[in-house]
């Protein structure tokens, strides 16, 4: 039961701190999304490379990287995961966190559907409800203001590829996300100092606290994965998948209530399609909507 409980507080520390990061980056809201993802690639590699030292983990690494098709999924995935970020931080400067939130809400059925394609898994009768309703939700959106709600696809699409990469790669969580940040880091560490040499960087310009701000970057990245890939060995799937809402949810009330960003009724109509798919999907496997499955086709038989 302590490992069980341990294992919860992890994952809803990691959750709660996916939630509250556009506070993070709308104090770095004066730097441009391209540096400031490049600062957090940069300064997660550094914290990585420590974390890494610190745990005599070299040898795994080495020996995980030395397998050609490792390297060439971290490669795919260094990049999938680069384009994330970048969109997820021009969305929150560009005050887009709703679009943000939405994607994320949209992510799990997303991955379900990934997984029905790439790796043979059977849905249920409620599962396939769960993702025609989600379906209609963003095709609701998309109709009332006749353009495609691209910010929540992208997202919702780069990490749904990430998790399934990185899962069919097989490769540890930290050494994995070890590997991402060092093949990244050359490039954008090359990036900053063009823009250095341009006159339009901001180190050296921008106020200490916002050089801090950078720096921390890394750490408020790396930390809540390493929380979750800890507490989520202790506890059960489900329950795991119950508290990732946590993070969207807390992107939501950000963006409505702390930075005013217009809610209408539109959103209200596709948000709650959404949330209708996702409880539904998250009892899919339980007793109740088995029972009443059962019942339903029972009362088909006798009334046939």
């Amino acid at each position: 039961m302590k490992s069980k409980t341990a294992g919860t507080l992890y994952v809803v520390a990691a959750y709660v701190s996916w939630g509250l990061l556009p506070i993070y980056w709308k104090m770095l809201n004066q730097v441009p999304a391209a540096q400031i993802i490049a600062h957090r690639i940069l300064w997660s590699f550094v914290f990585v490379i420590l974390l890494l030292w610190g745990q005599n983990r070299w040898p795994e690494f080495k020996k995980t990287f030395s397998v050609g098709k490792n390297r060439r999924l971290c490669i795919l995935t260094a990049f999938i995961i680069g384009a994330n970020w970048f969109t997820y931080i021009w969305a929150v400067n560009a005050e887009r966190i709703l679009d943000a939130s939405l994607g994320y809400f949209i992510n799990p059925l997303l991955s379900v559907l990934l997984g029905v394609i790439f790796l043979k898994e059977r849905l249920n009768f409620w599962q396939k409800a769960a993702l025609i309703l989600a379906f209609i939700g963003v095709m609701y959106k998309t109709l009332q203001y006749g353009k495609i709600p691209w910010v929540a696809l992208t997202l919702a699409f780069t990490f749904g590829v990430y998790g399934l990469l990185r899962k069919k790669a097989n490769i540890k969580s930290l050494v994995g996300f070890s590997a991402e940040m060092i093949l990244l880091s050359p490039i954008v560490f090359t990036f900053l100092v063009i823009e250095e040499i341009k006159g339009t960087g901001v180190t050296g310009h921008a106020a200490f606290s916002i050089h801090l701000l950078l720096l921390g970057a890394g750490i408020v990245t790396a930390a809540p994965l390493l929380w979750f890939t800890y507490g989520v060995r202790k506890i059960p799937l489900s329950t795991a998948g119950f508290l990732q809402y946590i993070a969207p949810s807390l992107q939501l009330f950000l963006g409505v209530v702390v930075y005013k960003e217009l809610f209408t009724s539109t959103h209200l109509i596709s948000f709650s399609f959404i949330w209708v798919a996702l409880i539904l999907y998250s009892l899919s496997n339980t007793r109740l909507l088995k029972r009443q499955k059962m019942e339903n086709r029972k009362w088909k038989m006798e009334n046939s």
